[in-house]
């Protein structure tokens, strides 16, 4: 296999991988609708630099670790289920908080929502949604050694391939903000606003759980 014919393989199956619905578009989504455009890619490039942060520990070799180690990947299993067990039960409370009123009156005052967090946070939030999840390092070790040919780099190729999926990542979560934004005020409805975040709370939870039941 020649680097091209490497190139455009790896393009195609990333960029369906990219597309599949999950977690991250449901992250990416929900701040979108929420907490707005630029939170929203923001928690969008820390998924994608969550991506790069696994394409280079793969290149380094240090991914075999985490396949290899059955209590590396616990640690990170643990963690990462813990993590998103965090968010999901953060979003859930938000949702009865509204459901209690209180960001309804506020509303009905003429007063802004609160923003749960600075850009900063967001960027934070997306990255370790990726790097806490060994699932993802996993993926990388078996899935980047696929499509690199005979006679190149491998730490080159690697992360180069790991750059191009980061960058479709951004492609992606860009169009999905985008498609969102006019129906901002129909989305910035309380009623909406509470289903939104009761479902994605509910997903990080399921996600959450997934991850902490999960056995190799």
């Amino acid at each position: 296999m020649t680097p091209t014919a490497a190139l455009l393989a790896f393009c195609v199956a990333a960029g369906i991988l990219t597309l599949t619905p999950g977690l991250d578009t449901a992250l990416v989504l929900r701040t979108s609708a929420v907490e707005g455009g630029r939170r929203a890619l923001l928690a969008g490039l820390g998924i994608c630099a969550g991506c790069l942060v696994w394409g280079v520990v793969v290149a380094l070799g240090l991914g075999s670790l985490l396949a290899a180690s059955q209590t590396a990947y616990d640690v990170l299993r643990i963690c990462g289920a813990a993590y998103l067990f965090y968010l999901g039960i953060k979003l859930l409370w938000r949702t009865l908080r509204r459901h209690g009123g209180g960001d309804v009156r506020a509303r009905a005052a003429g007063l802004a929502a609160p923003v749960s967090g600075t850009g900063a946070q967001w960027f934070a939030r997306g990255c370790l949604t990726n790097v806490l999840n060994p699932k993802v390092g996993v993926f990388y070790v078996t899935f980047l050694p696929q499509f690199i040919p005979a006679g190149v780099s491998v730490l080159g190729f690697s992360l180069l391939l790991a750059g191009l999926h980061a960058l479709m990542g951004v492609l992606w979560f860009a169009m999905l903000v985008a498609a969102t934004r006019p129906l901002s005020r129909w989305l910035q409805h309380p009623t909406v606003l509470r289903s939104l975040d009761g479902l994605t709370g509910t997903v990080f939870l399921a996600f959450g759980l997934k991850l902490a039941l999960e056995r190799r």
